[in-house]
């Protein structure tokens, strides 16, 4: 008997310790970054690509302003695949961007808090005092949750909504959404929109699937996009533009 339960023990470590090692080579495993949409903007020169330990950080080149968006990529996404839907609102607004590295490529397994990203000794956007929060897909739904920071002026959603309704009183918020997504489908947008705060600003994107708010290839299940990537960062570009530069009350 004793000779069995230690069998079954062994087997049952193993199998856990298999698991784990599946479970990590998956987190791992990211959606790699479209390579000529992230040259894109390293060879712009309006706008500087800095990596850090924590996040990718784009900015003006001449200096950004006292403004910054904290963004957190969906499951399993790489960071570079957001920076050339990102970089628009850079040039356009003078605004920072933190894009994260989440812990193991899960935002929704991050618990870092917001100064992870914002501390002006991390150096990362050292002239920002006011900071947005925001994401895409999952990264989006770990956004709501760093909202309720007192130190955070608004959430920016992309192709994304909230798990529970952010407390954070006066919190201003943008939803993008794409009407061919197929993830973050329109109905779940609606669905859920009543977790956002009353005056939430809803922009819909017409042709834009749920990878369209990044450039990293297709996802399973996702509907079929008709909006090139160009014109899909037009518009997160005039959306984002017009909501981080519009007066707070």
């Amino acid at each position: 008997m004793r000779r069995r339960t230690r069998v079954i023990g062994w087997w049952s470590l193993a199998a856990l310790a298999l698991a784990v090692v599946v479970f990590l080579a998956w987190a791992n495993t990211v959606r790699t970054a479209d390579r000529a949409a992230a040259d894109l903007v390293f060879d712009n020169p309006g706008v500087t690509v800095t990596d850090t330990p924590t996040s990718v950080v784009l900015a003006p080149v001449d200096g950004g302003g006292d403004t910054g968006l904290v963004f957190i990529p969906g499951a399993r996404v790489d960071p570079y695949a957001y920076i050339y839907k990102l970089a628009g609102v850079v040039e356009s607004t003078g605004v920072t961007v933190v894009v994260a590295k989440p812990v193991l490529n899960l935002a929704i397994l991050d618990r870092r808090p917001l100064r992870a990203f914002t501390d002006p000794a991390a150096d990362a956007a050292p002239g920002v005092d006011t900071w947005y929060v925001g994401g895409h897909s999952v990264g989006g739904v770990r956004a709501c949750m760093l909202a309720d920071d007192p130190d955070v002026a608004g959430l920016v959603l992309l192709g994304s909504y909230c798990a529970a309704a952010p407390s954070h009183p006066g919190l201003r918020a943008l939803s993008l959404t794409g009407s061919a997504d197929g993830l973050s489908t329109p109905e779940k947008i609606a669905d859920t929109a009543d977790l956002l705060p009353a005056d939430t600003r809803f922009v819909e994107i017409n042709g834009a699937n749920h990878a369209s708010f990044g450039d990293y290839g297709l996802e399973n299940g996702d509907g079929v996009a008709t909006l090139s990537r160009d014109a899909a960062a037009a518009q997160i570009t005039r959306a984002l533009t017009a909501f981080l530069t519009e007066p707070t009350p």
